[in-house]
């Protein structure tokens, strides 16, 4: 049925649409049910009020916001106060190893802290990833959810262990248990600068590297399981559903699908690596000023934040401050440099 005119006495002149539609004026605005007493009326809405969701948005804006102006803050208030003493540092600060930083005279360098906080970090991420890969792999895929939890949980209360404790159990009672393994080493890999021999200290810096392994082991494992334990139930069942074996299936699907996450792991262990400080200090012995540099994992040294640890005590002018100052600096850009690269590899594994 088409739309005819239709006229009504005392009314305007109505066009009645075809199937079943309701009557519209000539303009095309269909007409307002009307009330005895003649006005229109019509269901009023409720005005939406967006308050709540104005207020979140600037509660979330100005959070994510002041992390950012607090880490500009931090890195400028760290350069600051480093430049003056960078000024007048008289030796390479990227190429020494000099530390000299009392009376008038200042000759620093950061070589050899470098060394040793980059050697330590790296021994423990090649200690500890690969045990916790293996730990999150047997609570997601081997173990019964009613005891995969309670397991999970007792690993994780290792991240809840004082530094300190870590440090006095790894220089009093894992040093002692370490050293037929530092002897194994450095006489059948004497060969190699890294496992030169002939160090008998217990504070070194493998000694400290296991120490920090086992303090980064939950970090990295607590991530990866929960990785692991998103792994589509479909591709788990698609697998061994072709004839893999546990591992096969393990390999193809579990595997792929958390390298993104194990990666950033690592990364954020790594950075927790760098920047541990008791730990550290309580195990690594300082070598004596003028020592010849030795690169193998059975010699003392100091790391970034030993350094600091350890010479606190001697901030006591702006430039001998600024010289310990700009090797903070140097750990900061590191670590966030760390801290970066996992977000960046996080993201791209969920985008895809």
């Amino acid at each position: 049925m088409t739309g005819q005119s239709v006229n009504r006495p005392g009314s305007e002149t109505l066009e009645v649409g075809g199937n079943g539609s309701p009557p519209r004026q000539r303009g095309g605005r269909p007409n307002a049910p009307r009330r005895p007493d003649g006005s229109e009326h019509g269901v009023r809405l409720a005005t939406i009020r967006r308050t709540g969701d104005r207020v979140f948005a600037g509660a979330a804006i100005g959070s994510g916001s002041l992390i950012a102006i607090m880490v500009v803050f931090v890195g400028v208030f760290l350069l600051a106060l480093a430049l003056p003493s960078l000024l007048k540092n008289q030796a390479n600060f990227l190429l020494s190893r000099d530390w000299v930083v009392g009376g008038t005279t200042l000759s620093f360098g950061i070589a050899g802290l470098l060394w040793t906080t980059v050697l330590t970090a790296v021994v423990a991420m090649v200690i500890a990833v690969p045990i916790s890969i293996g730990i999150a792999l047997f609570l997601t895929q081997y173990l019964p959810r009613r005891v995969s939890q309670p397991a999970g949980f007792v690993i994780d209360l290792l991240a809840a262990v004082p530094s300190i404790i870590f440090g006095l159990w790894g220089i009093k009672v894992l040093a002692p248990a370490l050293a037929p393994v530092m002897a194994a080493l450095g006489s059948s890999l004497g060969w190699i600068p890294l496992f030169r021999p002939g160090i008998t200290s217990s504070g070194n810096a493998f000694v400290a590297a296991v120490v920090l392994a086992i303090m980064i082991l939950p970090i990295v494992t607590a991530i990866s399981r929960d990785i692991f334990a998103q792994t589509p139930t479909e591709h788990v069942e698609a697998a061994l559903a072709l004839g893999a074996t546990k591992w096969e299936m393990i390999r193809t699907t579990v595997l792929p699908y958390g390298r993104s996450g194990v990666i950033s792991a690592s990364m954020l262990g790594l950075g927790r690596a760098l920047g541990e400080t008791v730990a550290v200090m309580i195990i690594l012995s300082a070598p004596a000023p003028g020592d010849k540099f030795n690169p193998s994992l059975f010699a003392g040294g100091e790391t970034f934040a030993s350094k600091i640890a350890n010479n606190a005590a001697e901030f006591d002018s702006p430039s001998k401050t600024g010289a310990y100052i700009a090797s903070g600096l140097v750990l900061f850009v590191i670590t966030f440099a760390v801290n970066a690269v996992a977000r960046v590899i996080a993201d791209r594994g969920g985008a895809r």
